[in-house]
């Protein structure tokens, strides 16, 4: 069997799950020995969208990415979570396959993270074991996709078709929620007053939320991973 290297890139802030996840490569590359990794991390998004343009810039190739979603946001404000980085790896570097990792359970936050990312795994944190990473990495290489039990559980439940955030909704309630005001919000997006607030509208509806200020929208919003 011919020998294969296999580049990777961990992008999580936590370091205990970071060394987690070394520790898996270290050992799947020993029970595999023609097998062998090279692995890099980084801890936020500004980091990492360097790192991705930079593999892009240079054509080299990147196998695997375990992604973090709940990242701090890029120091401007565009990529504000690892969905962004995510969506920037499909563009940029649509070979390379994606294992996303989060702490949210909310059946909501991960169907929508599954419509804008199809991600080749899917790990909720809580469920993850040594012996579950080792699996994820044996399925990513040989037949992807993986995904943990609690992601196949929630997959199950039954999810409105329309409820879909895309990366402007996300961006709107990220701005509101670090006191954006909303007659400086055209100048950020590519939206006027009128399709920001039919956004608003449309968002309220999703969460069944009738107040008439924000502050349940992002109480809500924040609730449920989506800022």
């Amino acid at each position: 069997m011919e020998n294969k290297k296999y580049s990777v890139l961990i992008i999580d802030d936590h370091p205990l799950i970071t060394e987690a996840y070394k520790t898996a490569f270290d050992y799947y590359s020993k029970q595999n020995e023609n097998i062998t990794f090279s692995i890099d991390t980084v801890q936020d998004c500004d980091t990492s969208m360097d790192m991705i343009n930079d593999i892009f810039k240079k054509k080299k190739v990147l196998d695997i990415v375990f992604l973090d979603i709940k990242l701090p946001p890029s120091k401007d404000g565009k990529i504000i979570s690892g969905e962004d980085l995510g969506l920037k790896i499909n563009k940029l570097l649509p070979n390379t396959k994606i294992i996303v990792s989060t702490t949210f359970n909310d059946n909501y936050r991960v169907h929508s993270i599954f419509k804008s990312l199809n991600p080749d795994g899917f790990l909720i944190k809580n469920d993850i074991t040594p012996k579950e990473l080792i699996e994820t990495i044996d399925t990513i290489i040989n037949d992807p996709p993986y995904y943990s039990k609690t992601v196949i559980r929630l997959l199950r439940k039954q999810v409105a078709n329309d409820f879909l955030l895309d990366n402007i909704d996300r961006k709107i309630l990220y701005e509101l929620s670090i006191g954006t005001r909303m007659k400086d919000l055209p100048s950020i997006l590519p939206l006027s007053i009128a399709g920001i607030e039919k956004r608003k509208r449309h968002l309220k509806h999703l969460f069944n939320i009738k107040s008439v200020d924000d502050r349940e929208l992002l109480l809500v919003a924040k609730e449920k991973g989506f800022i």
